[in-house]
């Protein structure tokens, strides 16, 4: 008996079961998604699979619109907000260090407080190892960014964050994966799982998109999602792209518009942009029927973080050889080494847990 299956189900985990037990008699909604194929292949429900099947769910909203049974049948069943419990749960059981899994009960408060804290020690940090003045002096030519903000103390602080993000969320899924007792995966599996995870496949519900605002299916939120993830893959290659051309080809920041690194940063921004104004449009606009208002605060902080981040990055492009540009670099970088800090205790770590849900998932069905 695996770890999470050996302890007794929680008060969400509980709720979970008695609603799978009456999908699992039901089976209506077996086309939907991930989900009800998974739940079918089940006659009981242990708490590392309700876990598992919380994770697969992408909150469609399909098979709520749809179920007979949803709120006011006395039945009330409600599996999207039901499972976004259990999902905020299963994060913080497995968050590392395991102390600070408490912070998913207040990451609105959390993330709110780092995203005003971490710029404002940013732009002392700036005026501390500086003559203040350089703050709002123009800087032009080669390695002008570095002139504001050091490049090792850049890195230490961006990467070392961004590190520790990286540490904490893979702890936390090596966690999980062995909660649910899950063994090693076959390459088969991992590109079936790869594949959902990059087209976003289960976004599109059953294939007719999902219930974003109300009963009606679109792909709003597909798209949406698909705009934000690129637009952030992007700012991390231009990152990336900088770092070689700094580290190998000695070609040091800022970089002309139509370089490589700048290019993708521009539209990486704008991705960004666009998918997290898209996606708070939909939040505020959406039925509040499937949703679990409890999150709301944490969902909402984090994408105005996002928005933030990228909004910044843009205008720092556009305001790069004028006096402003110190000021806007302080502020964009201490929101990225905010965002990495509160990453690992946020609603980002869905897309390492629903990963693994999609990777046993594919496991599940070839077995």
């Amino acid at each position: 008996m695996s770890e999470t299956e050996s302890v007794s189900h929680s008060d969400a985990s509980l709720e979970a079961k008695r609603q799978m037990e009456i999908c699992n008699a039901c089976r209506y909604c077996e086309g939907y998604c991930a989900v009800f194929p998974a739940m079918a292949l089940r006659r009981d429900f242990a708490a590392g699979d309700l876990t598992h099947l919380a994770n697969l769910c992408h909150g469609c909203k399909g098979c709520y619109h749809s179920c007979q049974y949803a709120p006011p049948h006395a039945f009330g069943v409600n599996i999207p907000a039901t499972f976004a419990t259990l999902r905020a749960e299963g994060y913080a059981t497995h968050a590392w260090p395991a102390g600070l899994g408490a912070l998913f009960a207040r990451s609105g408060t959390i993330v709110t407080l780092v995203a005003v804290l971490a710029p404002v020690l940013a732009l002392l940090l700036a005026m501390a190892l500086h003559d203040p003045a350089t703050l709002y002096t123009a800087q032009t030519g080669t390695g002008a960014f570095f002139r504001i903000v050091p490049y090792w103390l850049m890195m230490v602080l961006a990467g070392g964050s961004f590190g520790y993000a990286l540490l904490a969320m893979g702890m936390g899924a090596a966690r999980y994966w062995r909660a649910t007792g899950q063994r090693a995966p076959g390459p088969a599996p991992v590109a079936e799982a790869a594949f959902d995870i990059l087209t976003l496949r289960n976004l599109g519900g059953g294939g007719h998109g999902c219930n974003d605002i109300d009963d009606r299916f679109t792909m709003h939120k597909r798209w949406l999602h698909q705009a934000m993830f690129g637009g952030f893959m992007l700012c991390f290659a231009a990152t990336t792209t900088g770092a070689i051309y700094h580290n190998v080809f000695g070609w040091k920041s800022p970089h002309e518009f139509l370089s490589v690194p700048v290019q993708l940063g521009f539209w990486g921004g704008i991705g960004m942009l666009i998918g997290t104004s898209g996606l708070l449009w939909l939040k505020v606009r959406t039925d509040p029927g499937p949703v679990a208002p409890a999150l709301l605060g944490g969902e909402y902080a984090m994408l105005a973080l996002l928005w933030l981040i990228a909004a910044t990055g843009l205008l720092l492009l556009g305001i790069r050889h004028t006096g402003a540009m110190g000021v806007m670099l302080a502020l964009h970088l201490g929101l990225v080494i905010g965002f990495f800090l509160v990453m690992p205790y946020s609603k980002m770590v869905h897309g390492v847990y629903r990963g693994l849900a999609l990777l046993r998932n594919a496991q599940e069905r070839r077995a």
